[in-house]
């Protein structure tokens, strides 16, 4: 009966979430429904959902978890009060006299504002308000131009200190800094790559991104270019560095790292003259919502996930992937093509709290070092919010874009950006010392053997 329940019931995830039903209440109301049938028919009894409870507790208790709401915090607050829009300005001024330079500050902005929001849609948004409507103004070529902005938004999946980093090790059960440290290379590569391609196409044809005179106003030209690129970008990028520097270190904890980053972006603010009251309730606002969405969603997921379990839905799974080759690159090759076609029909969080619990104990077994997994599984999902017709950063970035940009346009940009993101997974699963660096050298067991003499003397002679 339980080999019928369990696939059914991610059958039916499956239709509810294509009908377009919110995935937190989708997960919980299943797990209800198929709960009541485990109990009816005896494939549980009722203590076994008691386990919730210490599951809510396990959610609410988690180190890595309680770090998200102030990363969210710490970046929006960043975008609020405007110190984003002085780093693209900034970096404006250094490139704007070169073919593609606003792309090459876009690209670098997007980097650096990523690392700061964690949130892939904050991000795109952000850049689509900030230089999409720039690059148009200066007769940038429409693809190349959202491509960018949309490219440029999504390495929040993988820049630390990244939301969808923290789920990750949430998710796959490995360290927040070893994840962070794993992902620093790939990031590197994905900056690199993207600006290497704007490059290679402003080369050979400057009229896609044409250079301009100067992006400030005359005010602005007063101020001296090292000054303003001192201010505008090297105490943000000294703040994120500082976060970072903290967790990797052992210094602070994620959640003490995060609140080093509000401190610090307050002060920042203040410091500028940008934090109003508005603004601050903007930003609370703002990261109240997205905490709630993901508390839901691990709620919904965690119930979902120990009702699937009892059913021995875990077993079903690993049987079923007991048919992919049981070598590791092959698995990991499999197991990524199965994330990309899912991806075309699925966001990262659906997958990350759906799928790959379901992935990680196969992992496991197999002796797949479950950093180098959850990089590869980053960057590969990164692709999930440029995918042609459902990408959530194509959506975003429709929804700022001038409407002088097709459609069209937005989604014909983002394809090679999508190929870029699949070279870089390659890399990746061919050389894992990108990820791994020294990692992969285990260090060996330590045996210490005690010699006991066979007859121990009695400890109270008479």
């Amino acid at each position: 009966m339980n080999s019928v329940i369990a696939p059914s019931m991610l059958a039916c995830l499956l239709v509810v979430l294509l009908l377009g039903y919110p995935v937190a209440f989708s997960l919980a109301a299943i797990a209800c429904v198929f709960g009541v049938i485990g109990l009816v028919t005896g494939a549980f009894d009722p203590p076994f959902l008691l386990a919730m409870l210490f599951r809510l507790q396990g959610i609410f208790g988690n180190d890595n978890l309680l770090a998200i709401p102030m990363f969210i915090f710490m970046g929006v607050l960043l975008e609020r009060t405007a110190i984003a829009e002085d780093m693209f300005a900034a970096l404006g001024r250094l490139f704007s006299r070169l073919s593609g330079g606003i792309a090459y500050g876009t690209i670098l902005v997007g980097a650096l504002l990523s690392s700061m929001t964690g949130f892939v849609s904050a991000s795109v948004v952000a850049i689509g308000l900030i230089s999409l409507p720039v690059m148009v103004r200066a007769g940038y070529n429409h693809s190349l131009a959202t491509g960018v902005a949309a490219a440029s938004g999504t390495l929040a999946q993988i820049i630390p200190p990244s939301l969808v980093l923290i789920i990750l090790a949430e998710q796959m059960e490995v360290s927040l800094q070893a994840i962070f440290h794993g992902a620093v290379i790939p990031s590197l590569m994905l900056i690199s790559l993207y600006v290497f391609y704007i490059f290679a196409r402003t080369w050979h044809n400057p009229s896609l991104a044409p250079a301009i005179a100067s992006m400030s106003d005359p005010q602005h030209e007063k101020i001296p270019l090292w000054r303003d690129l001192l201010v505008s970008m090297g105490l943000p990028v000294g703040l994120v560095g500082l976060v970072l520097a903290s967790i990797s270190f052992g210094i602070a904890t994620p959640s003490e790292g995060g609140a080093i980053g509000v401190t610090g972006t307050l002060l920042l603010a203040l410091m500028r003259g940008r934090l109003t009251p508005a603004r601050l309730k903007a930003a609370m606002d703002a990261t109240g919502i997205l905490c709630a969405c993901i508390i839901f969603l691990l709620i919904g997921a965690s119930f979902f996930t120990l009702v699937f379990r009892g059913f021995d839905g875990h077993l079903w799974v690993e049987n079923l992937l007991s048919l992919l080759p049981q070598d590791r690159v092959g698995f990991v090759v499999l197991i990524n093509l199965l994330l990309l076609v899912l991806a075309f029909f699925l966001d990262f969080f659906e997958i990350a709290f759906i799928v790959l619990p379901l992935i990680a104990p196969v992992a496991n077994r197999l002796g797949i070092d479950m950093v180098w997994l959850s990089v590869i599984i980053a960057v590969n999902l990164q692709t999930s919010f440029m995918h042609p017709p459902f990408g959530l950063a194509l959506y975003n970035l429709r929804s700022v874009a001038p409407r002088s940009i097709s459609t069209a346009s937005i989604y014909w940009g983002a394809v090679p950006f999508i190929g870029i993101q699949f070279l870089v997974v390659v890399l990746l699963i061919l050389f894992p010392k990108l990820v791994l660096k020294e990692r992969e050298v285990k260090n060996p067991a330590v045996e210490i053997n005690i010699q006991l003499p066979e007859a121990m003397p009695p400890l109270i002679s008479r």
